[in-house]
């Protein structure tokens, strides 16, 4: 397998037109690469001298160049320090690739879903396949299809991808273990059986077609808002299993991290966790990778799958919006009256709430939704917006607005929602007399009320408890919660995990992103 490098000569305009002589140079000269696999970096050195001319870089000796790099990459050859680039981080996904591996044989679809560039591709066609085959799988056993290459584009019709995936299982003996990746490339097509003409083949029915093979195991990924969407379980009904593939966690970037716990906060907090931005080692290529993202991708994607034309301004001042008030308490009102008040622009509630639901589909923003603790009732609105990945919402505002406190919230309020738990936004309902005597109903905020199963945690987030009087606030609803589960608060200090008189814990951040099992201790 070739391994992924980076060169600097990738964006020549000589080396689109010399890459195929490259891989022809390379087949061609294979023999004498390997007699002479001693100079080949020094070839390579030389040709670095004469990057500064273009100009006298001869099609030939690019292409020469190139066919080295090839050769470097399937001997595993070191390349020379000049030309590897950042480095490209083997993660690990555990969380992940175990979901698959407990799914594995269980009879339903497995499909991988999650916000565009989190490893969902990854995942399965590198991790999951790599389990497979060290548990004994064979390679002809792995039928694997990648839509979105070019060599593979007849099989975006849905008849063509069915017939050209029974046709790579042949042995009805044989377990076969299929993965599809960028799914949505499929087209709609007419059926041709009917005669009516709203009657269309899709994906779907491809691969519910497939699921029905019984010596087949179906996978399937997609990367744009036609997979990204969370109907998609919908049309699969109740077969299939969904694997939410999220950014990478704290902990993920911490076990590559070179340095200190405190400066790799800093860094996710800052960048957040979009594989792909730690192989980059300055912040003008982490800015500008995640601004494309956005600008390129993520609100192409809604557009497009939306159909939405005039109000594209719109959608994007309203991501703004949602991206300074992390945190904050809002609903479709409140942000109507922002738009008429700041931008003198008037858009109704309910077209607001339609915009931000095509945001959740996308995966690029979580709503969590406020709960009165004694009560025990959900309160509707309004409620809370988080970004599914702080480096994305950093980049959205240009990286103005570094508030940690808010950006400390929201990346608890994602790696517990990461973990497999419900989270909301805690409500305590206090009656107190004022000055007067007058009777008065004031509501104090729990950040998050966390369940899962007959586990409940209640959550704080402080930035400092340094100060009484800061620490009284923090706790002031933790205190009158009349139950017996576990109250914490997660801190931005360093200190080890303690217990007041109160029985509330305080745990620092990076422990309680690091540890997982802090929160049942």
């Amino acid at each position: 397998m070739l391994c992924e490098i980076s060169s600097p000569y990738v964006s020549n305009p000589k080396a689109t037109s010399c890459l195929d002589t490259a891989y022809g140079l390379f087949e061609k000269s294979r023999d004498s690469m390997e007699r002479r696999e001693g100079a080949i970096q020094a070839d390579m050195n030389r040709f670095w001298l004469k990057k500064t001319d273009a100009a006298k870089i001869s099609d030939k000796e690019l292409a020469m160049f190139l066919a080295s790099m090839v050769y470097c990459s399937v001997k595993k050859m070191r390349m020379p320090q000049k030309f590897r680039g950042g480095k490209r981080m083997q993660y690990a996904r555990k969380q992940y690739l175990d979901q698959l591996i407990r799914k594995k044989d269980n009879g339903r679809i497995k499909i991988v879903t999650g916000l565009r560039r989190s490893g969902k591709s990854y995942l399965l066609f590198t991790l999951y396949r790599r389990y497979l085959l060290d548990s004994g799988i064979a390679e002809d056993q792995i039928v694997g299809l990648a839509l979105d290459e070019i060599d593979n584009a007849k099989y975006r019709n849905p008849f063509e991808l069915n017939k050209v995936i029974k046709e790579r299982m042949p042995d009805k003996k044989k377990r076969y273990y299929v993965f599809i990746d960028e799914i949505q490339f499929v087209t709609e097509i007419q059926n041709p059986y009917v005669e009516d003409p709203n009657e269309k083949l899709t994906f779907i029915d491809v691969v519910l077609g497939l699921m029905k093979i019984p010596n087949a195991d179906i996978y399937v990924t997609g990367s744009n808002s036609k997979m990204l969407s969370s109907d998609i379980l919908t049309q699969f009904r109740d077969r299939g299993d969904e694997i939410r593939v999220n950014p990478l966690s704290f902990a993920e970037v911490y076990e590559h991290y070179e340095g200190d716990k405190r400066n790799a906060w800093r860094d996710y907090y800052t960048y957040g966790g979009m594989p792909l931005v730690w192989s980059m080692e300055t912040h003008e290529e982490r800015s500008r990778y995640l601004r494309d993202l956005f600008n390129r991708t993520y609100i192409k994607d809604v557009l497009e799958r939306h159909q939405v034309k005039n109000d594209a301004e719109v959608l994007e001042i309203l991501l703004n919006v949602l991206a300074s008030g992390i945190g904050s308490l809002t609903n479709p009102s409140r942000l109507s009256n922002t738009f008429e008040s700041e931008r003198q622009i008037r858009i109704a509630p309910d077209t607001i709430d339609t915009y931000i639901g095509y945001f959740l589909e996308a995966f690029l923003i979580q709503k969590a939704e406020r709960y009165d603790v004694k009560g025990r009732k959900y309160i509707k609105t309004p409620v809370k917006y988080y970004y599914s990945d702080v480096g994305l919402r950093n980049a959205r505002l240009g990286f103005r607005q570094l508030e940690e406190t808010h950006l400390m919230e929201n990346v608890l309020y994602s790696d517990l929602v990461r973990r497999g738990f419900d989270v909301d936004v805690g409500v305590v309902v206090q009656n107190v007399r004022d000055e007067s005597g007058k009777n008065i109903r004031r509501q104090l905020e729990v950040d998050f009320v966390v369940n899962r199963g007959d586990e409940r945690y209640y959550i704080q987030s402080a930035l400092s408890i340094a100060d009484p009087e800061k620490k009284e606030q923090e706790i002031a609803s933790l205190i009158r919660i009349p139950d017996s589960f576990r109250k914490i608060v997660v801190v931005k200090d360093y200190m080890k995990p303690w217990k007041d008189e109160n029985g509330i814990q305080y745990i620092g951040i990076e422990d309680f992103l690091l540890d997982e099992s802090l929160i049942a201790r």
